[in-house]
């Protein structure tokens, strides 16, 4: 594969929205451990006897591993390419699946679902977020959106598919076709992302963001820090429904099958929010959406404590997602917006790692709190001060670029 980049010309191309949608449905077949996982979780913890809190941990271990290695792929895909980077992800994949297959205790599918998102699911989350960005320069917002919704259209492609499979041939079989499958599709895709991204210099950001060695008046690692805070923050959050909804409708008496709807309807309510709010980011930038996602993520999570019913949970599970999906990319777009360009694809990692951490944090503290109090109601209390931190982070770098102060003249 030649290591030259390619000519600055394919920006913004047909080649870069054909090669858009091969890295959408890259990340769709390479996110498909964190979703199949959730599903599996009630009938983990029946078949090995354990507590909701350990059932969760191959969940935490997947995405600790997930973040981990966002970082890792994202310097070997810089230095080696993408394609080789995808390979990887591929064989990470078989593997693991495999691996979990023969799982015989929770320790063992743990330590398999590390390797997949070690390598299976962070090959194609991290780096094709990057590669994305430097092949669109007018439409970034919104082309990065896309790709990111393949992170949610696996979630509403597998779950249905994992339970299936559950019901009919059981959870060990499912994951050998899994690993099968999505390693092989995943190996014959990257031959379409082999050419390198051409050298694009990052345009300055839109209302008022532009690169800075004082993003948001403050330093670089106060700053880097205090995304990282949010990232890990809003996850949290995120992770109390989306984790949890399969077991949550269990323990309500609507079976799991029905919560593996409510999860697929959540994710898919999260592709339209990914796409929506990339348009939006094009016209407010990162930080604003940011603000919106949080405020409207909070009011989310807040509906699920009044409100148990079957039909309300499945209006307020797309409800979340709706809110919800626009959130993790805008992270990427406030980076790329206000923190040197020669710094950007480093720093997009660690806020990414961030919030990857926040989902294994959250999955297993939900767990946790319903372990010690028998209900979800207070891991939804949890999971909405975490939210709160969210917002008043994001909150507070609006008002450090002064965007309170302007939008009041304007009133």
């Amino acid at each position: 594969m030649p290591n030259t980049p390619s000519h600055p010309d394919l920006i913004d191309s047909a080649y870069a929205f054909r090669r858009l949608l091969t890295a959408l449905a890259i990340m769709t077949l390479g996110s498909v451990g964190m979703y199949v996982v959730i599903v599996l979780l009630p009938e983990v913890q029946k078949e090995f006897g354990i507590t909701r809190a350990d059932a969760s941990l191959p969940y935490t271990v997947l995405m600790i591993s997930f973040g981990l290695g966002g970082i890792l792929m994202g310097r070997w895909a810089d230095r080696f390419g993408v394609f080789k980077v995808l390979l990887i992800g591929a064989i990470g994949n078989f593997i693991g699946f495999l691996w979990a297959s023969q799982s015989p205790n929770i320790i063992s599918l743990a330590l398999a679902h590390g390797l997949i998102g070690l390598l299976g699911g962070a090959a194609s989350f991290a780096p094709l977020l990057a590669d994305t960005a430097l092949w669109w320069k007018k439409r970034r917002g919104i082309a990065v959106a896309i790709c990111a919704s393949g992170n949610y259209v696996a979630g509403t492609v597998w779950p249905p598919v994992m339970q299936w499979g559950l019901e009919h041939f059981g959870w060990r079989q499912t994951y050998i076709a899994l690993g099968c499958i999505c390693g092989l599709l995943i190996a014959l895709l990257a031959l379409r992302m082999k050419p390198r991204p051409p050298l694009n210099e990052v345009t300055p950001g839109v209302h008022g963001a532009h690169e800075t060695d004082r993003p948001f008046g403050l330093s670089m690692n106060q700053a880097q820090l205090l995304l990282c805070v949010a990232g890990l923050s809003c996850c949290v959050a995120m992770s109390m429904p989306q984790v949890h909804i399969v077991a949550y409708c269990s323990d309500l008496g609507f079976g799991a099958a029905r919560g593996a709807e409510m999860l697929s309807l959540m994710l898919g309510f999260g592709i339209a929010s990914r796409l929506i709010s990339g348009a939006i980011c094009d016209r407010i930038g990162g930080l604003r959406t940011l603000l919106l996602g949080s405020l409207l993520q909070g009011i989310a999570l807040l509906l699920f404590l009044p409100f148990d019913g079957l039909v309300s949970l499945y209006v307020i599970s797309a409800m979340f997602g709706l809110f919800q999906g626009g959130i993790v990319p805008s992270y990427a777009i406030i980076v790329r917006e206000y923190f040197p360009a020669s710094e950007a694809g480093a720093r997009v990692g660690s806020v990414l790692t961030a919030t990857l951490f926040g989902m294994a944090l959250g999955g297993w503290m939900s767990g946790k709190v319903f372990d010690l109090t028998g209900s979800y109601q207070a891991a939804f209390i949890n999971g909405t001060l975490w939210n709160l931190l969210n917002f008043s982070i994001a909150a507070f770098l609006f008002w450090r670029t002064g965007g309170f102060r302007s939008q009041a003249k304007t009133v």
